[in-house]
């Protein structure tokens, strides 16, 4: 297969960009602090994402199916901060008590480090999200709850 190195950088910039749309301060930042790790979090449906990005990265893209992203970064002496590794895991849980276990995926791009989960939703429903994000295999992981209502697009 041929890929056009000029097309796959734009794609990979454009999903860049989606991930760092999706969590800057503009729209709703849900980030935690813990010591010198800050884990940045965020879902949103699949739909949102163009279809060549979705297809380069072998996303599905569906009304009903929505992504989990997780960044963890490292805070540096010098004030900034470099993204790292992390164990991730998870689930989804819909007010009925149906779950569903999340299946991350590591996505590293060149100044990014990312994990990547999908799963399913119902219009207007609202999911309780429960997180375990370890950056420090010698520490304990971190626990991230939080709730968030989706919608069919």
């Amino acid at each position: 297969m041929n890929i056009n190195l000029a097309w796959y950088k734009r794609i990979v910039s454009s999903l860049a960009f989606v991930f760092v749309l999706f969590s800057s301060s503009s729209f709703a930042e849900q980030m935690v602090s813990h010591g010198d790790y800050m884990i940045h979090y965020n879902a949103f449906n699949s739909s949102f994402l163009q279809p060549k990005v979705a297809q380069a990265y072998g996303i599905t893209r569906s009304k009903t199916k929505a992504l989990l992203n997780i960044s963890v970064l490292q805070k540096q002496s010098d004030g900034s901060t470099k993204p790292v590794s992390a164990v991730v895991s998870g689930a989804v849980t819909n007010l009925i008590s149906q779950k569903q276990e999340l299946s991350f995926d590591k996505v590293e791009e060149t100044n990014a480090l990312y994990y990547l989960a999908d799963f399913g939703f119902t219009d207007d429903q609202v999911l309780r999200f429960s997180l375990q994000v370890q950056p420090d295999p010698n520490q304990p992981a971190y626990d991230i709850d939080f709730e968030q209502r989706f919608y069919v697009d």
